[in-house]
Parts: C-alpha cells; structure tokens; sequence
C-alpha cells in the first residue's frame, strides 16, 4: 500500500475499519458468546444442551426437508421460465410479462406472503370459495412450502436468465442438424453447460428457505423451523442469549456449505471465445408447451397475491365485497402506521445512499487500483453473502446491547449495507472492471487527481449500475424483516416488524394496506431508477 495514492489509502482503511467493526467483530462476539455459560465460563456445555433438545433438532429437521423440497421445486420452476425466455420463441408479450412478473415477490415483504397465502387457501380464502372447498392445509409444511418457493422463484430466476445469455444457441440447431435426439441435444447443448448456475439456483434456494423468517412467523403454525426457534430463544418470555447464539452458529453451517458447493460447481460452467447471433428456430409442441406451462406459474403466483390487492379496498373480505376506501384512510389517520411507514422510508433512503457509496468504493478499490491487500474485499463479500440476516442482526444485538446505537436508525442502517453488500459490490465490480483501464492514467497526466478522474469520467461512465444498486439497496431495506427484527425499538419499528406485530391483534387490513405500501414504493423506486437509466443510456450514444 505505499506506492498507493494517500486518497486511495485512506478509502481503504475507512472501508476495512467498517468492515471489521460491523462485520468481523460482531460474528466473533456471537461465536464467543454461543461458548459463554452461566457461570461466566467457558465450555460446550451450550451446544450439548442445544443439541440434545428434541425441539430443536426437530425444528432442524424441518427446515432441512422443507428448505431441501423448495430447493428442487424452485429450480426446476426457474429453469422452465428462463428456457421458456431465452430459447423458445412464445408470445413476445408472455415473455415480457415473465421477465415482470417474476420480480414482484421482490418488492414485497415476505411475511405478507403468509398472510396471502391465508387468504387465498384458507377457511374463507378466494380459491377455496372458487373451488367450494380447502384445497389443502395451509399451516406447517404445505404453507411455507409454497410461500418459500415465492420467496426464492425470483432470484433462482434471475440467475439461470443471465447464464443463458452465455450459452450459444448456435450450438442447439447445429445438434439438431446432426440429428441428435431431443433428451440428449437438449442435455448437451442446454442442461450441461448450465450446471454450475442450476446448482447455484439450488443453493441459494436452500439457504435463503432455510434462513428465512417472515413466512414461518405468518404460516409456520405448529411446524417449527430454526428461524423460529431462534425467534423465540431471544425475544420469549424470557431470552437465553446463549441459546441464541448457538442457534446462530448452528444457522451458518449450511450457508457456509453452500459457498464450498458453489466453489465446486464453478468447474461445470462453459466458457466460450466468443457468441453467435442465432435466431431460435419455430417449434409449434415446444412453444405451446412452454407458453401454457409459463402463464400456469406466472398467474399461479400472481393469484396468491391478488388478495393483497383487493382486501383493502372492500369492507369485509370474503363477506362484504363493497368497495370502500375506509381501510386505507384507517392506515394514514393512525399516527402509529404513518410513523412506522416514515420510518421504513428513512431506512430504506439512507441504506441506499450509504450502501451504494461504500460498495461502489470498495468496487472502485478492486477493480480500478493497485492497492496491497484490495482483494480482502471480495472476502468480505463472500462473508456477507454466507451470512444469514437473522444472524447478522443478533451479533449486532449482542455487541451493541447497552451502547449509544442499540435503537437507532443507524444500526438497522448498518445492517442492512452489510447483509446485502454482496450484490451491489459484484455489480459495480463487473461494470467497472469492463471500462478503459487507462482512464486513471490520462487524467494524472492531464493534472486530475485519482477523485477528480473517478468523479469526472469514471462515475458518469457506470451511472447506470449506480442506479441499480440505489435501487437494489432500498427495496431490499423496504422489505426486510430477517435482519432488523432483533434490532428495531418502539421508536424505529419498520413496517415488516410492525406487520409481524399486527399479526398477533388480526389487523389484516392494516397488513394489507401498509403492504401494499411498501409495494407501491419500490415499484414507483424502481420505475424511476429505470426511467434515468435509460435515459442515461440514450445520452451516451
């Protein structure tokens, strides 16, 4: 680090000293903390315990089966969509109402799909009256199973898309020409080079089930997870931090196998000197196929969170469909609803702004300097990647229980930057890795400094990602629940934590509106950050 410029030295020592004081050094807390005995000892005497408690190791269990059949479900589903976007040629319209629709779940808070779910399959729920009967028990396995499968669909999506547009289809037809069969072209020139992104779509499936804890907290009923265990270690009747901690521990084991999976997987992906613009050739059977099978899973989920949408707006769901806007007026006449709304807002915002300028720095470290030891930030990026919200949350809780941040805007802030750090840094990182590497050079010698360089040429040339992280940043912060619920006070509260609150009073209506809330305000974000970017797209050509 002595031949880096002192601008560059002091950015990197700001964002490793955030990095140790807000990542490192909370996991050690809980990690030694999960050791601590009532004696103020040091022993296993914790893990004994929690491991020898049925409860638990049950709970383990289901969250393994149910996290595991999300997994295969969520893949499979995810596969069907991208194939259907990238390799078919279905209606234009269905193709783009895919690419859409799938990101809704991602804009809403996952314990709203509980309450969804509910009104959709329950007792009184819109299909059960459509189908004159239950279809199926909604509470325990059945319930978090399709609300998991929502929760990951998006994402496993969205990986398996962009991998597609690294496979050539060039070599599709040039398979079909040589007249292979149908399963073995469709292994070798789709399934096979894919490998390493449908394992991946698998792992973050599982772990993402696994560490959730928004649908268990709505629909979980009597089929405990570990996310809920650890829910009720700490904020029971009375909470056993010990226990906690360990459940934390114990919480990482999966994550932290997952990345060793991912690691492996890397060895299974193509990687070829260069693409060839191929038109899809017409399939009557496939397209029909793939078009019927994509509409099934798009207005499958989007008839889940209809309910959402129409609850709000009729006096007694199911049993006085009048339309009425007294719901909504309710939510903005409580004082109570429009502060916690406030307050998701002032989250989000500051999340958004601070994240995206310490992952577009530490981006800037990496990718754009020499700086000794600027790979340390990739591993701060895998970290936080392996690092479950609820876990993050609860080693904050215990470094700063009794400190001046416990309460505070601020910690919720920090721990939202660190748990979704991942994204927006790989975003930037891979924009900025493909600019001109000479850039820095030419305005030395024209006199600018290395800020100046970033602010003049560098900053305007990646805008775009920027916006994306804003946008990445502030609707993850809008919809989070995992990593806030130890760390919110009566002044901070959010609106996930507060819809988790209402739950227990069967304030639906005010779950409803303040939901679709957070809908509206990530949509209209994301529409915006859409609009610029575009707009800056068309400026620079």
């Amino acid at each position: 680090m002595r031949n880096a410029k002192p601008e560059i030295r002091i950015i990197f020592i700001i964002i490793l000293l955030l990095f140790f004081a807000f990542l490192f050094i909370p996991l050690i807390v809980l990690f030694l903390r999960s050791f601590m005995m009532e004696d103020g000892g040091i022993g296993l005497s914790n893990y004994i315990a929690s491991l020898t408690n049925d409860a638990l190791i049950h709970a383990i269990g289901n969250s393994f089966k149910v996290s595991g059949v999300t997994a295969i479900i969520t893949t499979t589903l995810a596969f069907a969509l991208a194939y259907a976007v990238n390799c078919t040629k279905i209606y234009q319209p269905l193709k783009g109402a895919v690419k859409i629709g799938i990101l809704i779940p991602m804009l809403i808070p996952t314990i709203t799909y509980g309450f969804a779910i509910m009104y959709t399959f329950g007792n009184q729920g819109l299909l059960t009256k459509l189908f004159g009967r239950n279809l199926f028990e909604i509470y325990g396995f059945n319930g978090l199973l399709i609300g998991y499968v929502i929760y990951t669909l998006p994402a496993a999506f969205l990986l398996i898309h962009n991998s597609f547009k690294y496979i050539d289809k060039k070599f599709i037809i040039v398979s079909k020409l040589m007249g292979d069969r149908t399963l073995r072209s469709f292994w070798n020139t789709v399934t096979r080079p894919l490998l390493g992104a449908l394992g991946g779509a698998f792992v973050l499936s599982f772990i993402l089930s696994f560490t959730d804890f928004g649908i268990p907290a709505s629909l979980g009923g009597t089929y405990d997870v570990v996310a809920t265990q650890l829910y009720q270690a700490m904020l029971g009747s009375i909470p056993d931090f010990s226990e906690g901690a360990v459940i934390a521990v114990l919480m990482l084991f999966p994550a932290v196998i997952g990345i060793f999976l991912l690691n492996y997987l890397e060895r299974f992906n193509f990687h070829y000197d260069k693409f060839s613009e191929t038109e899809i050739t017409s399939s009557k059977f496939r397209d029909s196929f793939y078009g019927v099978i994509s509409a099934i899973i798009l207005l499958g989920m989007l008839s889940i969170f209809a309910v959402m949408f129409i609850t709000p707006f009729v006096t007694a769901f199911p049993y006085d469909l009048s339309f009425t806007w007294e719901h909504i007026a309710g939510v903005f006449q409580s004082n109570d609803l429009v502060s916690v709304y406030k307050n998701s807002l002032i989250v989000a915002v500051l999340t958004a702004v601070l994240g995206t300028v310490i992952a577009y720095g530490s981006a800037l470290l990496n990718a754009r300097t020499k700086v000794k030891g600027r790979q340390t930030v990739d591993v701060f990026s895998m970290i936080t990647n392996t690092v479950p919200g609820m876990v993050l949350g609860l080693s904050y809780l215990l470094l700063f229980n009794g400190s001046s941040l416990k309460g505070t805007f601020l910690i919720i802030v920090l721990c939202n930057i660190m748990h979704y750090f991942t994204t927006p840094y790989l975003m930037a990182k891979n924009a900025l890795t493909k600019m001109n590497p000479g850039w820095e050079t030419s305005g030395e010698l024209l006199g600018d400094s290395w800020v100046k360089t970033v602010y003049r040429v560098i900053l305007p040339n990646s805008i775009s990602t920027v916006l994306e992280m804003f946008s990445y940043y502030f609707m993850n912060a809008m919809v989070t629940i995992s990593g806030v619920i130890f760390l919110v006070s009566a002044q901070t509260t959010v609106v996930a934590s507060k819809i988790n609150e209402l739950q227990h009073f069967a304030q639906f209506n005010e779950i409803f509106v303040l939901s679709v809330l957070i809908f509206l305000t990530n949509l209209l974000v994301r529409s915006v950050c859409e609009v610029l970017q575009k707009k800056v797209e068309i400026y620079k050509k």
